[in-house]
């Protein structure tokens, strides 16, 4: 199956992600919503991999609107590009072949299997946590033997984390989370962002109760002031005005108080947590 762009928005130029056929490869089945691999060729003809989410295909969630996850998930990278932080892979809204929907630029990733290094979030030994990681918390995996979720004290990760406050990510799972082979990491899946009440759901909290690095807060005090312009009327698009409007609250906090929260309450960690 293919489908040509329709002209929706995040379209045009001579970028095949916007103006290529999606050529569906195949469905990626552990998914919550409808979720195709597919590719796309560039001007030479070269195939380019992405991430196809129709909206039809869309489970209904019982605090967020219907239909509304690819809106989200285009307003997420509109948000990380607005930072200037490029954490969301190239993201756009068009037609597929499914109707609507969001594509998003398959990310290649490091494989560190076998290697010996783990994984920027990672499982292992309550006993052996590697050096340069937090512990995040320990639980008892399927053989009743104790584990530990960590994960790295990496600035790309912190970035990352500091998204997911703005954002308001109610599911940053460390699947979620991609080093690419570039040597950016960057997040994936952020349908469920945005919401006006607290839903903060994250594997990072390594860094909870500590100072925001002062160039991030910079950049989160800019974001505040093209709020009121541009990027605030292109969110609305996608989200509605309350939610725009608490985006530039927890903005705001952030620059007056550049603390990163702390968990807190019953879930605070999306579960699976992978």
């Amino acid at each position: 199956m293919s489908s040509a762009a329709s002209g929706a928005p995040g379209a045009g130029g001579d970028d095949p992600l916007a103006t290529g056929e999606l050529t569906v490869l195949g469905a990626v089945t552990t998914a919550s919503n409808a979720t195709f691999v597919c590719t796309v060729d560039d001007a030479d003809g070269t195939p380019v991999r992405c991430v196809y989410k129709p909206v039809r295909g869309e489970r209904p969630l019982w605090d967020f609107p219907d239909g509304t996850l690819a809106g989200r998930e285009y307003a997420s990278y509109l948000v990380s590009e607005a930072l200037g932080w490029g954490v969301i892979p190239r993201t756009l809204l068009r037609d597929g072949p499914f109707g609507a929907g969001m594509v998003q630029r398959w990310i290649d990733s490091v494989d560190r299997a076998g290697g010996g290094d783990p994984d920027l979030v990672d499982l292992c030994s309550p006993s052996h946590t590697p050096p340069g990681c937090f512990e995040i918390f320990e639980a008892i995996d399927s053989a009743g033997e104790p584990i530990s979720l960590v994960h790295a004290d990496d600035p790309r990760l912190h970035r990352m984390a500091v998204l997911d406050v703005l954002i308001n990510n109610a599911d940053r799972k460390g699947g979620h989370v991609l080093e690419g082979l570039d040597g950016t990491v960057y997040g994936v899946d952020h349908g469920i962002c945005l919401h006006t009440e607290d839903k903060l759901r994250t594997v990072l909290w390594g860094w909870a109760g500590t100072r925001v690095p002062a160039p991030l807060v910079v950049d989160v005090a800019d974001l505040v002031s093209s709020l009121d312009g541009e990027l605030g009327e292109q969110l609305a698009e996608h989200i509605t005005r309350d939610e725009v409007t608490a985006l530039g609250v927890r903005a705001v906090d952030l620059v007056e108080d550049p603390t990163m929260p702390l968990p807190y309450g019953s879930r605070r960690i999306p579960w699976p947590p992978f």
